[in-house]
């Protein structure tokens, strides 16, 4: 399984990382969250990564999620999914965006 990933275009300027994301989390998960941040669709992605939040706000939601997958990734855990917390990474970066 091979992933096309467009590579990010040379007029947009470098994704910056939130505040809300430590900088302690490997370069190659971040890598892929800032090159996958050209296929989130919020309409789609969204609902699913922040159904079980209620009462907050789509960016605490997600917050909140990706601080329990890196709990997760750090401690070894059985159910730690690369691929979910690639997505977690994804729609804070892109929400992040979105933020006045």
């Amino acid at each position: 399984m091979s992933f096309n990933f467009p590579p990010p275009r040379p007029d947009e300027a470098p994704v910056a990382l939130p505040q809300v994301i430590d900088r302690r989390r490997p370069r190659l998960l971040l890598s892929a969250a800032r090159h996958g941040l050209a296929l989130y669709r919020r309409d789609r992605d969204l609902p699913r990564l922040t159904a079980r939040a209620q009462g907050q706000t789509p960016l605490d939601a997600l917050t909140e999620a990706e601080a329990r997958m890196e709990s997760s990734r750090r401690s070894g855990g059985a159910t730690y999914s690369f691929a979910r917390h690639i997505e977690l990474l994804i729609a804070l970066l892109a929400e992040e965006r979105l933020r006045p």
